[in-house]
């Protein structure tokens, strides 16, 4: 039998040791539901298990007879031998998981839904080829690449953003940065992966994925072993790296609009409760801000906090309207991809309203300062009416300030005129850019990253070819293990050729600031692919940790 619990669809066996393993190996369950009813069949341009197990044939995948059991967690139980059932049935498994088939967020309990978003999951993903034919060769491989890297995308984006009329749809920037591909995965992976589903075990093809997505180091930078605060246990979803910020991670915003394919936080949309952090109520949150007055920022994030209902996202935000609660607490930041793949939240959304003047009473009331963290990748994602709609409620009607930031990504903005012209439009917007980020160490990496030589190369030629007000933008940035480290630039150090390297935040804040060196590497994509120059150290340790500053420093 096979046990479905929301979100997590898992394999349940008789032996310990295999279950175990399996809670941890957990496959998305638009994937799996489409692998058991034979929605990726070859017929369909994608794949699907040539026998369910050694006496069933693929004819009979779609014959599944499906028991559901309803509990208080929307629990779903059973998958039992079958009478003949319709695929709807199966697809119905899917759908209690979360309102529009938003898998791993169970939206519907969280009483968030949604009545003017529409989620594009793994399974309806045929009926976007339908409508866009340039799609329809490469079905298989969106569908296989989506057994591993999440998958989810808005109509909004689909429609309006991607460059359907492109030579090759592939390489538009837009199409990259949500429809997965075999190829973001090693030769390795893709040959283990492909071979798991040729031999047509379920259970085995969702043990494969999950040793595969292991392997793309999930959390990184320490996030699970030295961010997560040791104060209570009840802080599941919330992390402090840095003394002046606290991010926040509220459990009804882990889910976002669409997924990017290079996101950094893929391990929380991928339903394996292990990986994930979600902060499941705030009156934990605010009792450890209260201990905590060093804090100034909270910084919440996700997910996407704006895929959020106005009311679940006000237990959070109304303690701040009492500017004598928590007086420390001077900003608060919203890290949010709404303005690019939903800019409607902030206008025609049923409860958008609501949201803009509850930013603006947190403001005007609470005398703090908010921050929409917009992730934005290209100027492209500025261009629709809609979008620039949302600007500008956000900027006269909720009076809050938007600053951008974004990963430099090969295939996507790998260039210093992408730059330019984003941050060109941003500033005629006022928009602030904020920030260029490097590609971190998980996930499809290797797929996107840009060498640390040629984003410092674009950063430079990007900002010498623009206003003074787009100088605020600070980069290219590594979110590494010890802090943020800036590649500021390459010189001739004591004969040397070397990259010129600050802290411009750190575990240790006597390193903020300060500038220090390593050697010229063009193959260097991180942090620890850096070597020191000769007679110097480098300001960490084996283990990513900063070392002291030492006394001559100071």
């Amino acid at each position: 039998a096979i046990h479905f619990r929301n979100p997590i669809f898992e394999a349940v066996k008789t032996a310990p040791s295999e279950r175990n393993i399996m809670s941890k190996t957990s496959i998305t369950a638009a994937a799996l539901v489409a692998f058991l009813t034979g929605a990726l069949s070859p017929a369909a341009n994608a794949f699907v298990p040539r026998q369910m197990c050694a006496t069933r044939s693929a004819a009979s995948a779609s014959k599944i007879n499906v028991a559901f059991m309803s509990t208080k967690e929307n629990e779903i139980v059973g998958i039992s031998e079958p009478s003949v059932t319709s695929e709807s049935t199966v697809n119905e498994a899917v759908a209690l998981g979360g309102e529009n088939n938003i898998v791993g967020t169970d939206l519907s309990a969280m009483g968030q839904p949604n009545e003017r978003y529409k989620a594009i999951s793994l399974q309806a993903i045929d009926k976007v080829a339908e409508d866009h034919p340039q799609l329809k060769p490469h079905l298989r491989d969106v569908k296989l690449a989506g057994l591993v890297f999440p998958f989810k995308a808005s109509p909004y984006y689909v429609d309006e953003l991607v460059d359907w009329e492109a030579d090759d749809v592939t390489q538009d920037p837009f199409y990259k940065l949500v429809f997965p591909t075999l190829d973001m995965l090693s030769d390795e992976h893709r040959e283990k992966l492909e071979a798991a589903h040729d031999a047509g075990d379920p259970a085995n093809l969702i043990k494969v994925v999950g040793e595969i997505r292991e392997d793309l180091n999930p959390h990184p930078a320490g996030q699970k072993t030295l961010n997560a605060p040791k104060d209570g246990d009840d802080l599941n979803g919330v992390q402090h790296k840095y003394s002046e910020t606290v991010l926040v991670f509220p459990a009804a915003a882990q889910t976002c609009h669409a997924y990017c394919t290079y996101c950094f936080r893929w391990a929380q949309f991928i339903g394996d409760d292990e990986l994930r952090f979600a902060q499941k109520e705030a009156t934990s949150l605010f009792n450890y801000l209260s201990k905590h007055e060093e804090v100034s920022d909270i910084l919440m994030t996700g997910g996407d906090p704006m895929i959020m209902k106005t009311k679940s996202l006000a237990q959070y935000l109304e303690p701040l309207l009492d500017p004598d609660y928590l007086p420390h607490i001077k900003n608060l930041r919203i890290g949010t991809r709404s303005l690019s793949f939903w800019p409607q939240r902030f206008t025609t959304d049923k409860d958008a309203d609501e949201l803009i003047t509850l930013l603006r009473r947190v403001r005007d009331e609470g005398k703090r300062h908010v921050a929409v963290m917009a992730h934005l990748s290209h100027e492209r994602e500025l261009s629709t009416d809609k979008v620039q709609a949302a600007i500008k409620r956000i900027q006269e009607e909720a009076c809050a300030t938007i600053r951008s930031q974004s990963p430099i990504m090969r295939g996507i903005n790998d260039s210093a005129e992408v730059w330019a012209n984003k941050w060109r439009k941003e500033a005629n917007l006022g928009i602030i850019p904020y920030y260029m980020f490097l590609a971190r160490d998980t996930g499809a990496q290797e797929y996107f990253n840009v060498p640390l030589v040629k984003a410092q190369r674009f950063y430079a030629d990007a900002i010498r070819n623009t206003s003074g007000l787009i100088r605020t933008a600070r980069g290219p940035s590594m979110s590494c293990t010890p802090g943020k480290v800036e590649v500021t630039g390459v010189e001739d150090i004591m004969g040397q050729k070397a990259f010129v390297l600050r802290f411009l935040q750190c575990r240790d804040e006597n390193w903020i600031g300060r500038v220090f060196f390593a050697k010229y590497d063009e193959t260097a994509y991180w942090f620890d692919d850096l070597e020191p120059l000769d007679g110097m150290d480098l300001p960490w340790d084996e283990d990513g940790l900063p070392k002291p500053v030492p006394d001559a420093l100071y």
